[in-house]
């Protein structure tokens, strides 16, 4: 009884969930049950994720720490970049990249083998500044019209930067428009602040071309919608758990609920595709 009496004193709100686990001896009790009465810490989740992925996690997070008792710490970037510096030995414990992105990691041994979670994809679109004339982008030919009429284009930077902006040059090269397009072209930096987004609210670019979920990050912006199917370049999401990771369990967890059907259509909701 004195093991009781001493749950009961540290967690009186939940004394009856406590107690029944409490009968069967203290080894029983979950660490996450009685770390906020107890007052020991719990060891964060380390993880770095493609940006695209950013208006997800924010609210998913909050709902994975809650039903498990973890803790996560995420850091935000853009898929070219994250991948580099996981390749180079940045520490953490999960990754979340392009799939692309991730073999290439599995490869170097920098990702578990066998922990790959593809979980979303996301096209990329065109935006324009709110209010302004919508341009027709309903097939390549139309889409190739827009932007060689455009004075501007916002878009992540091919080298080193967003997915989308490697796959866009690909998309320019395939039209024939890649001298044309660099001239009037502005690469944002990446991470949450480099979103495309805010290059149309400052009114820096005519056209913002990226990641759906990336435009749908900014309000106060038209979205046009997705490039037209013959040209569009879906980029597929990825996580892993690091061969250096220091939670691989909670890691796993993590990876889990990111896979349930909470968090599709968490993603589904902030235009990506789940199925």
């Amino acid at each position: 009884m004195d093991t009781i009496a001493a749950l009961q004193g540290h967690c009186p709100a939940q004394w009856g969930h406590c107690l029944r686990h409490a009968a069967h001896g203290m080894n029983t009790v979950k660490l996450s049950q009685l770390t906020p009465w107890l007052g020991k810490s719990v060891p964060e989740i380390r993880i770095v994720s493609t940006t695209a992925m950013k208006t997800s996690i924010d609210e998913l997070a909050p709902i994975f720490e809650r039903e498990t008792g973890h803790k996560t710490s995420f850091s935000f970037g853009p898929s070219q970049r994250i991948t580099r510096q996981v390749s180079e030995g940045e520490q953490n414990d999960v990754t979340i990249t392009s799939d692309h992105g991730l073999e290439s990691l599995i490869k170097q041994g920098r990702i578990v083998a066998g922990t790959r979670a593809d979980l979303a994809s996301s096209p990329m679109a065109l935006a324009v500044q709110k209010g302004a004339k919508r341009p027709d982008i309903s097939s390549a030919e139309k889409f190739k019209e827009a932007l060689l009429a455009a004075k501007s284009l916002g878009m992540s930077n091919p080298v080193g930067g967003g997915q989308s902006g490697k796959n866009l040059e690909a998309i320019f090269d395939k039209l024939g428009i890649t001298e044309a397009m660099k001239a009037k072209s502005t690469y944002g930096p990446g991470g949450p602040a480099g979103l495309i987004g805010f290059y149309l609210l400052r009114k820096e670019v005519e056209i913002g071309i990226q990641q759906l979920p990336e435009l749908m990050a900014v309000s106060g912006i038209d979205i046009i919608g997705p490039l037209p199917p013959d040209i569009q370049s879906m980029t597929v999401f990825s996580a892993g758990i690091s061969t250096a990771a220091k939670e691989p369990e909670a890691a796993k967890a993590l990876i889990r609920f990111l896979t349930t059907p909470t968090a599709k259509a968490l993603f589904k909701s902030k235009g990506m595709d789940v199925s």
